[in-house]
């Protein structure tokens, strides 16, 4: 049997209001927030005491969509410099095609965002870049050009 779809991604953050802004600034739209906890959420994750606060934004054609989730209990731990380099095993990006990408970039720099390099173009095809968010989260934005 063949997957459905993916449902979401999970990033775990510390400042929530920051994440949301950042994400909704981007052009993702807030689905909803909730609070999580409970022998359900105790088994899901293999740990105990969960309770988190939780936040799902979605992408406007409304496929893809980003669960933040800040931890209350058990306290997150922190997995290293937030700073990481983006060929560190088991980190990666999650990437959104954008229509204007130096614009994008512009109105995310208030939000906290920093080029991890530069713009760059690929062929006649693309100008892509990474750029980090909050919580050091990487994020790469793609604008087609043809």
């Amino acid at each position: 049997m063949a997957i459905q779809r993916m449902d979401n991604v999970g990033i775990v953050v510390e400042d929530m209001d920051a994440a949301i802004a950042f994400f909704m600034e981007l052009g993702m739209e807030l689905e909803g927030r909730a609070e999580v906890e409970g022998l359900f959420a105790d088994q899901c994750t293999g740990l105990d005491g969960v309770r988190c606060d939780i936040a799902m934004v979605r992408t406007p054609d409304g496929h893809s969509r980003l669960e933040l989730a800040k931890y209350r209990s058990p306290a997150a731990i922190g997995a290293g410099p937030r700073n990481r380099p983006h060929n560190i095993l088991g980190t990666h990006r999650v990437m959104f095609a954008v229509d204007d990408i130096e614009d994008t970039v512009a109105r995310l720099r208030p939000h906290g965002a920093e080029l991890v390099g530069e713009i760059a173009r690929f062929e006649d095809s693309y100008l892509l870049c990474y750029l980090r968010g909050p919580e050091g989260i990487i994020v790469g934005l793609a604008e087609q050009l043809s």
